[in-house]
């Protein structure tokens, strides 16, 4: 996968994290590309470890299901990170 469409991949792989997860999330697009780039890198790696999933191709759907799962852990990760550090203050 080239990385233009890596980087589309995450962002809106990011973008349906955030509309699943209940909640407000904070950030722009931005900050939804950044959550769905790293959601995309974990997802590929605990699809390949998990269920042996080639993440080259772009229009996979295991691709997709991966790195929105992957962006969903992120962001749960994200929310304990930021309302533990909002409630201490």
């Amino acid at each position: 996968m080239g990385f233009l469409a890596f980087l589309l991949l995450g962002l809106i792989a990011g973008a349906i994290a955030k509309l699943i997860l209940p909640g407000r999330q904070g950030g722009g697009w931005i900050a939804t590309l950044i959550v769905g780039v790293i959601g995309a890198l974990l997802g590929g790696w605990i699809g390949g470890m998990v269920a042996s999933v080639n993440m080259n191709d772009f229009f996979s759907l295991a691709s997709w299901i991966w790195a929105i799962i992957g962006a969903l852990i992120v962001l749960v990760i994200w929310g304990f990170i930021t309302n533990r550090r909002s409630s201490t203050v």
